[in-house]
């Protein structure tokens, strides 16, 4: 299945988890970050297997520093759950495909 995990900026990251009508999971993630590396081939899967359940989406927290000073990111990888602007939950650290769906399943 194809991946479809939507790059946000701090220019655009507010509007996209106000506007988006399903909830948004948000990847804040850094290049150099090996579990942050460790993780994409997971996103990309579930992104293809969630589709139209959960929108999935990425932000680079050395491009973009405002929004996870805003949210107070203080460790990647960090997936933060929105729906309509709201936080649904927060996971920290690498987890494995099944331990992350289930996660996501419990939120939603």
């Amino acid at each position: 299945m194809a991946s479809s995990i939507q790059i946000l900026t701090d220019d655009n990251f507010d509007k996209t988890i106000n506007d988006l009508e399903t909830p948004v999971l948000i990847d804040f993630f850094a290049p150099w970050c090996g579990p942050c590396r460790a993780m994409r081939p997971l996103l990309e899967e579930l992104s293809g297997e969630m589709q139209g359940k959960l929108s999935f989406a990425k932000i680079n927290v050395d491009e973009n520093q405002d929004t996870p000073t805003k949210l107070k990111i203080r460790s990647i990888p960090c997936l933060i759950l929105f729906r309509q602007g709201e936080e649904l939950g927060r996971l920290v650290g690498h987890k494995g495909k099944q331990a992350l769906q289930s996660e996501l399943e419990k939120l939603l």
